[in-house]
């Protein structure tokens, strides 16, 4: 059954104009099967938090709408569902902090910069920037909702540093390493980081086939940074 279909059942049989309703239903419908579970949790994250993250800035522009139509590929017979659940989520008089939590609780491994959850920060920021720049109110919502989801300052600037220009891209923080780490240090993370970020990492994390775009473009800030660094440590 497509993935679609599962969320497009628990938006249409939602009986009240609260997110919760639909979060706790794949919580529990989905105990026995944590691997649907995961997708159906994602997708839910995904839509819900772009909702609101649309609401921080006001504005919902058409490149921001293609950004993402990047990472989901939705049938048209599931477009009412999904938009059902975006407009529900914009709508609903709950916080986008309390939003945060609950896909934190669904999502989530409950370890600290857990990998899911930064998939979804990862699809935020994609959707952010898609017109060219990440509004001031954006990147407070997207700090905010870092920090919700367990983030320690350093995981969060390397997210940031891959997606936001903040002028020449400091390989260091891209990659999560102290100033002055040796080669070998930088080359172990690198390893480590190109290990935990190969697509197929990421699809057994439940994140649909589409994200691969950002996934993509992830390995290529990672794989920028260390081969900048691996000049310079060379050099040194």
């Amino acid at each position: 059954m497509s993935i679609w279909v599962r969320v497009g059942d628990f938006v249409a049989n939602v009986a009240s104009n609260a997110l919760t309703s639909v979060v706790e239903a794949v919580r529990t419908a989905f105990e026995g099967d944590p691997e649907t579970r995961r997708r159906v949790a994602f997708s839910i994250a995904m839509i819900a938090l772009s909702a609101k993250m649309a609401k921080a800035d006001g504005i919902v522009t058409d490149k921001e709408i293609r950004a993402f139509q990047q990472i989901f590929s939705i049938p048209e017979s599931e477009r009412a569902h999904v938009a059902r659940l975006y407009n529900l989520a914009k709508q609903d008089t709950a916080g986008y902090e309390s939003y945060a939590a609950q896909m934190a609780s669904l999502c989530g491994s409950g370890h600290p910069n857990c990998k899911c959850l930064e998939d979804i920060l990862d699809g935020l920021f994609h959707i952010a920037k898609a017109d060219d720049y990440v509004h001031e109110k954006e990147l407070a919502f997207l700090t905010r909702v870092g920090e919700i989801f367990g983030f320690d300052e350093a995981h969060f600037q390397a997210i940031v540093a891959r997606h936001i220009d903040l002028g020449e891209a400091d390989p260091y923080v891209i990659l999560g390493l102290p100033r002055g780490a040796s080669f070998e240090e930088a080359r172990r993370r690198y390893r480590q980081l190109a290990a935990e970020n190969h697509p197929d990492k990421l699809a057994a994390r439940g994140v649909p086939n589409e994200f691969l775009t950002i996934a993509n473009d992830r390995i290529a800030a990672i794989n920028g940074a260390w081969e900048k660094l691996e000049r310079e440590l060379k050099a040194a």
